[in-house]
């Protein structure tokens, strides 16, 4: 089950991928990760899909991700008297914490710390941006808006602040209640919805204690306007351009995708692509030519994953889908202008013994034409930092622990693989050319490069590079 793209796929799982044949069906065609939205998920429902990915896992004999969505806070409105009412652009409309129903001058905004939070001169955005409304007059019980943008407003329409630095957490009780339970069916990512500040990521990091790792899907342009903060804290990032394309001018998106994905590179951070990928195969067989190019793009860009939302959860081609992206991914990264796109957009290492190790294994790697470079790591850091310079040669991950395989399974270039530790330096040698042999890295008279800590098995010390020939049958000439 050796991918033959650098690039991951993370497939979100639904009503179309509820069973285990369906989920065997999507690794086949190339799903790397699996998500399991919490907006849609009960905690029974979940286990179900943890335990079926994992029984999937245990038939193919290759580590998968499990990504946990947690759902966030979710702003909406009242109800209304008659349901719905039509707003006219230029007319007043009143947003307060009275509970009575709507009519066509004022709604309740059940959220008393909006209110409070609300200035003249924000936005409000209902039902997907489809309604904009400008904040007029401000008090901590009402807020008086016009219409910049009218059209039919109904009951419990989804509410978007793009101006408004909200006083509360990212995280709801319903959260809580999900990520604990998440943590506790053993997955292996939780991401987070709602990041405004750094301190949002902080209190999930505090309450996963290292059993998960924590993505940062950013969504909000206060998340953008402290991003270097969030991305440091976090160990991933998801560009969730759904909503970010909400409260943000959609024009905005394209460029801000581009500087995500560069600075988490820049920094080491896996950074995933998400949202309307392949849309159109919702309904459709094929997609467009245009979501062909933004999957292409994504790609080109050096993003560890792409994802697919509703096409694989909902979707009438979930297995399409993810084989469509799949090739995709092949034919970019075989295109020339791919590798110079890849290479032009290297950091400068940082001055760390990690990081001169993994910048002149790829140096060494490539100068020599090697097949292969293979990082013995514990706890995955050696395989970021490796991933972090995006080689020409593939990454072969070797780790005692299989958690940190699974999480390797999002990670650009990385094919993990549970082994026990080496025991010394021969052993790590032996075994490093017997896997890339077995595993189709590399064949009899070619070479590798392997890195490792020393002693072994202890967390952050790779400081060792060993250039090594592969001999008949995987075995050391």
């Amino acid at each position: 089950m050796r991918r033959l793209r650098r690039v991951k796929i993370l497939a979100t799982l639904g009503p179309a991928s509820c069973d285990e044949a369906m989920i065997g069906r999507l690794f086949e065609a190339g799903a790397d990760v699996f998500r399991i939205n919490m907006s849609h998920s009960s905690h029974d429902v979940m286990r179900e899909r943890v335990a079926q990915i994992r029984a999937v896992e245990k038939r193919y004999g290759r580590p998968i991700g499990i990504l946990v969505d947690l759902q966030g806070p979710k702003l909406r409105v009242g109800e209304f008297k008659d349901g719905a009412v039509m707003l006219e652009a230029g007319q007043s409309f009143v947003l307060d914490g009275n509970k009575a129903q709507g009519d066509a001058g004022r709604v309740q905004l059940p959220h008393p710390e909006i209110l409070e939070a609300l200035e003249p001169g924000h936005s409000v955005l209902i039902d997907d941006g489809k309604i904009r409304l400008t904040v007029t007059q401000a008090t901590a019980k009402r807020a008086v808006t016009r219409v910049e943008v009218g059209g039919r407003i109904s009951n419990r329409k989804g509410v978007s602040l793009p101006d408004t630095t909200i006083p509360v957490s990212a995280m709801t009780p319903k959260d809580r209640s999900d990520l604990e339970a998440a943590l506790d069916t053993g997955i292996d990512w939780i991401a987070l919805s709602f990041v405004q500040r750094p301190e949002d990521v902080a209190e999930v990091r505090k309450t996963a204690r290292g059993r998960a790792l924590v993505m940062a899907k950013i969504e909000k342009p206060q998340a953008i306007a402290r991003l270097d903060e969030i991305i440091e804290i976090s160990d991933a990032l998801m560009v969730a351009r759904g909503d970010l394309g909400v409260e943000m001018p959609l024009e905005k998106v394209p460029g801000l995708q581009k500087r995500i994905t560069r600075q988490a590179r820049r920094l080491g951070k896996p950074v995933v692509v998400a949202t309307q990928m392949l849309e159109s195969m919702i309904t459709a067989p094929v997609p467009t030519r245009a979501e062909v190019s933004d999957v292409a793009t994504a790609v080109f860009e050096g993003a560890d994953a792409v994802m697919l939302s509703a096409e694989s959860a909902a979707g009438q081609y979930p297995v399409e889908a993810v084989a469509t992206m799949n090739r995709i991914a092949e034919e970019v990264e075989r295109d020339q202008v791919y590798r110079a796109i890849i290479t032009a957009q290297r950091a400068a290492p940082e001055p760390t013994g990690a990081d001169a190790i993994a910048v002149a294994a790829r140096d060494v790697a490539e100068t020599l034409d090697l097949k292969a470079i293979v990082a013995w790591t514990s706890s995955g850091s050696t395989g970021l930092r490796i991933a972090r310079e995006r080689p020409h040669s593939p990454i072969l991950a070797l780790t005692p622990k299989v958690d940190t395989a699974r999480r390797l399974a999002l990670v650009w270039g990385v094919h993990a693989l549970v082994t026990d530790d080496a025991r010394d330096i021969t052993d790590m040698t032996d075994r490093a050319c017997q896997i890339a042999f077995a595993e189709d890295f590399a064949g009899a008279g070619q070479r590798i490069i392997i890195v490792a800590g020393v002693p072994f098995g202890t967390p952050g010390a790779t400081n060792m590079l060993r250039i090594a020939f592969v001999g008949p049958g995987g075995n050391q000439p």
